[in-house]
C-alpha cells in the first residue's frame, strides 16, 4: 500500500507537491475573500507561501500514500455576500479546480519545452501532472472534511444535515477507504485516464513546437 520513494524521487516530487497544497488552499481562501469573508485574509492564510499551509502529516502522505493534505484554510460562511450554499460550494471547488488548472498548465509547459534537453525536467513535469490531477480527485470525495462534501451540500437541495454529523466520523472513513483499497480503486478508475489525456495533450503540443 505504502510505496517508500527515494530521495531522488523525492526531490523530483517536492515541488509538485509544494505549489500543489499551496495554490489549493491559497484559492479557497482567495475566493472566499472575494466573496466577502475576510478571515484568511485577516489570519494570513491569503498567501502563496507554503509555511502558511503545509501540515506536516498531510505533506509527507502524499509521498508515501499518494495523497494527502494541507492545513485547512479557516472559511466564515456567515461573512459571505451571496447564497450561503452557494457560496461555500464555490469557496470548495475552488481548491480541486486551482490544482486540475495546475496539471493542464503543467501539461502545456511540458510540451512546449519537450525538446529541450533540461536535467529532471521530464520527471518534475509528470509530477507536476500526476500529484495535481491526484490532489483534485482525492478532495472531490464527498466525505467530509473534504471539498467534495460542501460541493455536494451545495448542490442538494436543503440542508444537509446529514453531512454535519458525517463529518465526525470523516477521517475514520477515509482510513478505512486507503486500508481497503478502495482509493487505490478510485484513483486507478479516475486518475489514470485523466492523466494520459493531458500526457496526449503535452505530446500534442511537443509536436506542434518542434
Amino acid at each position: 500500500m505504502f510505496n517508500l520513494p527515494s530521495l531522488h524521487s523525492i526531490a523530483l516530487m517536492l515541488p509538485a507537491i509544494i505549489l500543489g497544497l499551496t495554490f489549493h488552499e491559497f484559492a479557497h481562501g482567495w475566493v472566499a475573500d472575494r466573496l466577502g469573508d475576510r478571515t484568511a485574509r485577516n489570519l494570513g492564510r491569503l498567501t502563496i507561501n507554503p509555511l502558511a499551509h503545509i501540515d506536516p502529516i498531510g505533506f509527507l502522505l502524499l509521498f508515501f500514500a499518494g495523497f494527502g493534505w494541507a492545513k485547512p484554510v479557516p472559511v466564515n460562511s456567515y461573512n459571505l455576500r451571496c447564497d450561503m450554499k452557494q457560496g461555500m460550494l464555490l469557496v470548495a471547488l475552488a481548491g480541486p479546480a486551482t490544482n486540475m488548472l495546475l496539471a493542464v498548465l503543467s501539461a502545456v509547459v511540458f510540451g512546449a519545452l519537450m525538446g529541450l534537453r533540461l536535467p529532471y525536467f521530464r520527471e518534475i513535469m509528470l509530477y507536476m501532472i500526476q500529484i495535481n490531477v491526484v490532489l483534485a480527485i482525492f478532495n472531490l470525495i464527498p466525505i467530509p472534511p473534504l471539498d467534495g462534501s460542501k460541493i455536494l451540500a451545495g448542490i442538494l437541495p436543503g440542508r444537509q444535515v446529514w453531512l454535519d454529523q458525517l463529518e465526525r466520523y470523516g477521517p475514520i472513513l477515509l482510513i478505512l477507504l486507503l486500508f481497503t483499497g478502495v482509493i487505490n480503486i478510485v484513483f486507478s478508475i479516475l486518475v489514470s485516464p485523466v492523466f494520459n489525456i493531458l500526457n496526449v495533450l503535452a505530446r500534442g503540443i511537443a509536436r506542434l513546437v518542434m
